[in-house]
């Protein structure tokens, strides 16, 4: 089945998103403009980006003390990007938007990180940004940067980490003091000068737009010009790379925000990753050095105010990382399906006058094509659940609102961890069915192993993703959203116990659940956090499988209810396979929460 197909069937038959027309904010909507919003970026991905993707993996982003250069078909694959209306799909019709439900602007988005994840993904963070100064900027940020953002003339970064700090922004350093007596006069909002370095920023220098909005967090000083420690210090400041107008239009004014050098990656290589230095001085502006900023809503309110962005990119990490695994599915699969290969196991299996036979025919390749069939595709729900998640946090009454914010603030970490960890083991499967051939440049699937090993990295490491999950997430609000996720799992269990072919997975679903529950409460048994945490990622791995399994058990109903046909089959089959090769590792991953096993913890670092 292609892609597109599951997507398809993801959209309209398991998630049932034409119900959506009904709202108000998509009454304008139909099945039909869905499949051809589908449609045009399946197009443009197909022509504008997957021809390109090697290009953009093996010419590098290079600097030449000036300007960023790209090869042309990034530039093609941007303008194509732009002008297809995606980066404003979910705004409103006033701002040049579509209104288009979260979910189908997900699913039509995952054609380009399919195609070229390595020439796209700057999309996902100019939506972002503009994403979060609609939510948080003042009437003039969001008409000046977010709309032209949204229009494709600026693009836009997420500036965090810092050569010292990276996951933890409690010790960023970069720090903003007051730019003159008439600094909270300025049109944009409190005018500031930002003096520090961030590292990591991707698309951090270009030449793909007229201009780059830098969202950046930096710490006020206090009266005594020192910076408060922790997060709470912690201010949001849009800085741009060239000075606006109120109107939008450039003023000529570079900001002294300048490129310390380029980082030259793995792989994810078409979008450039910087190191910038921030008033340094190499661009003196208006007469001193300082980069210019404007503080977004309150002094040391920057932190949640980023969070806006950051939640959104982990979902679209989440749904990139899918896409980049069912990419080498689709290139192993083909593989398996064209090269011939030994001969079938029993009588005659050893004779070499008979003739090979393509080795998807070998149990253990049909075994590695339906780990990456089950990942993927598990990925890819996961993700568009989340999305539908989105849209009914914003369209539904009040009751679903509150319900499907405890469920994502449940599922972030999940969404982002899992299909970053499970859909690179995919992509290493992919290599693993080409043998040889696969570890090669010669075929694609080393390149999207390359791709995709970022995913683990960037938008909060797996390790934090971890402690975010069993330090705050299932013992907030003592423990409503884990109750209320486990009641969602029980609802498709119960369905499950009723159709005689999925008992058996809903049972074993069943246990899963009751032993991450036990596991939860064994390890804050003590009231102990060092104890706890010890052990955070098998926890994560162990609830991710578990709630990957409940996603495969609700898709599994649902292909159940439909004409029987490859597509349907190849579902439950997937389903079949989850549970059988991989829920059972549930328990061994909880063993150590449980016991909270002290083998890494206390490890001293003179014994290694």
């Amino acid at each position: 089945m292609t892609y597109r197909q599951t997507t398809e069937f993801f959209l309209y038959d398991w998630l049932n998103v034409e119900s959506l027309n009904q709202r108000t904010r998509f009454a304008d909507h139909s099945r039909e403009t869905f499949d051809s919003v589908l449609d045009t970026c399946e197009k443009i991905a197909r022509d504008k980006f997957a021809p390109f993707n090697r290009i953009a993996d093996t010419e590098e982003p290079w600097f030449d003390g000036e300007k960023v250069h790209l090869p042309e078909s990034s530039h093609a694959a941007a303008r194509a990007f732009q002008e297809s209306g995606m980066l404003a799909a979910a705004q409103d019709y006033e701002i040049g938007g579509m209104q288009l439900p979260c979910v189908v602007e997900m699913a039509a988005n995952s054609f380009f990180s399919k195609a070229g994840i390595g020439i796209g993904g700057g999309g996902m963070l100019t939506s972002g940004n503009a994403n979060l100064l609609m939510a948080h900027g003042t009437e003039l940020q969001k008409q000046v940067f977010a709309r032209n953002e949204f229009a494709g003339r600026f693009y836009g970064t997420m500036c965090l980490s810092e050569p010292q700090a990276g996951s933890s922004l409690s010790d960023v350093v970069t720090r903003a003091t007051p730019d003159g007596s008439d600094f909270e006069s300025d049109p944009f909002g409190p005018r500031y000068r930002l003096r520090g370095n961030k590292m990591w920023i991707s698309n951090g220098e270009h030449e793909l737009s007229e201009n780059i909005i830098h969202l950046v967090l930096a710490k006020i000083p206090d009266a005594e010009g020192k910076l408060v420690p922790g997060t709470k210090g912690i201010s949001l400041f849009i800085v741009p790379k060239k000075l606006v107008d109120a109107q939008g239009q450039l003023t000529g004014e570079r900001n002294d925000v300048a490129l310390a050098g380029l980082n030259h990656k793995l792989g994810y290589r078409g979008i450039p990753n910087t190191l910038l230095n921030f008033g340094e001085g190499k661009y003196p502006v208006r007469g001193s050095a300082g980069a210019i900023g404007y503080l977004v809503g309150k002094a040391g309110d920057g932190l949640r105010c980023m969070f806006h962005m950051m939640n959104e990119a982990r979902i679209a990490v989440g749904l990139g990382a899918a896409t980049l695994g069912y990419a080498g599915y689709e290139a192993s699969l083909e593989y398996a399906r064209n090269r011939p290969q030994g001969r079938p196991m029993g009588v005659g299996g050893k004779d070499a006058k008979q003739p090979q036979v393509p080795i998807i025919q070998h149990a253990d390749v049909k075994r590695m094509l339906l780990a990456q069939k089950s990942y993927c595709e598990g990925a890819v729900a996961l993700e568009l659940y989340c999305a539908r998640l989105v849209d009914e946090l914003h369209t539904g009454d009040e009751a679903g609102a509150k319900e499907a914010h405890l469920l994502l603030e449940m599922l972030t970490p999940i969404a982002k961890s899992w299909p970053s960890e499970w859909c690179l083991e995919a992509n290493s499967l992919a290599i693993q069915v080409l043998g040889g051939y696969g570890y090669t440049r010669d075929f694609p699937v080393e390149q999207y192993w390359r791709d995709n090993r970022l995913n683990m990295i960037h938008e909060g490491t797996h390790g934090i993703q971890a402690l975010d999950l069993l330090g705050r997430k299932v013992v907030m609000d003592g423990g409503k959203g884990l109750a209320l996720l486990a009641s969602k799992m029980n609802g498709t269990i119960e369905r499950a116990m009723a159709v005689p072919e999925l008992a058996a997975h809903g049972n074993a679903l069943a246990g899963a659940l009751k032993a991450v529950g036990n596991a939860t409460k064994s390890a804050w048994a003590t009231g102990n956090p060092e104890e706890a945490l010890a052990n955070a990622t098998p926890y994560l791995q162990a609830f991710g499988h578990t709630v990957l399994a409940w996603i495969w058990l609700d898709v599994a109903l649902c292909a159940r209810r439909q004409p029987e046909s490859d597509l349907t089959q190849g579902k439950l089959a997937a389903a079949r396979y989850f549970f059988h090769y991989e829920l059972p590792k549930v328990p061994a991953w909880l063993k150590v929460v449980e016991t909270r096993d002290d083998t890494c913890r206390s490890m001293d670092d003179a014994w290694f």
